[in-house]
């Protein structure tokens, strides 16, 4: 008699409770974030932004810098976002509380001086490359906390890119994409059948970096890598040299893609940071800064810049397409089933874990918690 065969189960076992899902693994708050681009917030108006569920307003007055706030008039929670600029204050919208760049309540309109209530959290803020900088965490570290190199944004032998696409995953969904180039199965339409090779790896404490040489295999060379690389020669079914050398870093919490020639010069320089927006940490803002080295034809940059523009916004569609669904499948199941075999790939994994904030652990300063805004100093 033939015996039926057991049904196959999935066996994929749970997580290890002494092994953080990287999929609740918060982004740490003590860092420099941007949050909006400078060109977004005209002078003596507001912003509404947002960090990790944190409502947070930017305000540019006439004169002076942009400084930021907690995002909640504390007398009815009202954003402040909705209130006007005058001068150095941000003025709520319906009662008229006014709070200056220091948080401070300085003036309710039917109350004397004396009487002045508490006023709202306020956020350490820097603006460099085109971008508004806050740092969520406790303003304590802010000034001993490095800040990014921005690529190349105040070199004028490249032409810089902004970028600032919503991705509806995780940000570690973001930082595994970037940095295993091993999926270029993904973006065979656009780029032709191409092979990542991989070079090598570099890790610390805080970074993990993977080097790379692309060979293509068929297909066209796209127009816009050629225009920028240089076009590639058909080596009729040889093994294309190390022409360009693509360097992929993580330092924590940001992330960079070089390029350089065979002689180590610097083509491409990619800045990029994922900013959580949701108290869940499920929606990312991406801010990005693309540096590419000016040819030397005059204006030749300028003439392929739209090119380049679809070209690398057809790429990024294809990736943001496939860390939703990454995000789709943990969601139905809740937990982290991901089977990682690539060893760059578990290294950024263990540095992600180690840098963030598992969900399961308390604050390690109070100031993280904006809910109920403290007094300021």
């Amino acid at each position: 008699m033939n015996q039926i065969s057991p049904v196959q189960t999935d066996t994929t076992p749970e997580p290890q409770p002494h092994h953080p899902d990287l999929r609740r693994v918060n982004a740490n708050p003590d860092f420099w974030y941007p949050v909006a681009w400078s060109s977004d917030l005209r002078k003596g108006k507001t912003l509404a932004v947002s960090y990790a569920g944190t409502p947070i307003v930017l305000v540019r007055p006439e004169d002076g810098s942009v400084f930021a706030l907690y995002d909640r008039c504390p007398h009815r929670q009202v954003p402040l976002s909705k209130g006007t600029v005058n001068g150095q204050t941000v003025r709520c919208c319906y009662h008229g509380w006014a709070f200056g760049r220091s948080g401070r309540c300085i003036d309710v309109p039917y109350l004397g001086k004396g009487k002045l209530p508490n006023g709202v959290r306020t956020f350490p803020v820097r603006e460099a490359g085109g971008l508004i900088f806050v740092f969520p965490g406790n303003p304590e570290k802010a000034d001993s906390t490095p800040f990014p190199k921005l690529a190349q944004t105040d070199n004028p032998k490249y032409k810089t890119k902004h970028f600032s696409p919503r991705v509806n995953c995780h940000y570690t969904f973001m930082h595994e994409n970037l940095m295993d180039m091993n999926h270029q199965f993904l973006h065979r339409r656009q780029m032709g059948q191409i092979k990542a090779r991989f070079l090598g790896q570099d890790k610390g404490e805080d970074f993990i970096e993977a080097r790379y040489s692309f060979m293509r295999c068929a297909g066209q060379q796209p127009l816009a890598e050629r225009l920028i690389f240089g076009k590639h020669k058909d080596l009729q079914g040889k093994e294309q040299p190390v022409e360009e050398v693509v360097t992929i870093r993580t330092e924590y919490p940001y992330q960079t893609l070089r390029i350089t020639d065979k002689d180590g010069d610097l083509i491409m320089d990619l800045w990029t940071a994922y900013v959580p927006v949701d108290k869940d940490e499920r929606i990312t803002q991406s801010f990005g800064l693309l540096s590419i080295l000016r040819p030397q034809t005059p204006f030749l940059i300028d003439m392929i810049w739209p090119a380049l523009g679809w070209f690398t916004n057809r790429i990024f569609l294809e990736d943001k397409d496939i860390v939703e669904l990454e995000q789709a499948a943990w969601n139905e199941v809740g937990y982290d089933r991901n089977v990682e075999i690539f060893p760059v790939v578990k290294a950024l994994r263990e540095l992600l874990i180690r840098s963030g904030i598992p969900q399961d652990m308390p604050p390690a300063n109070t100031a993280q918690q904006p809910a109920t805004p403290a007094t300021p100093a």
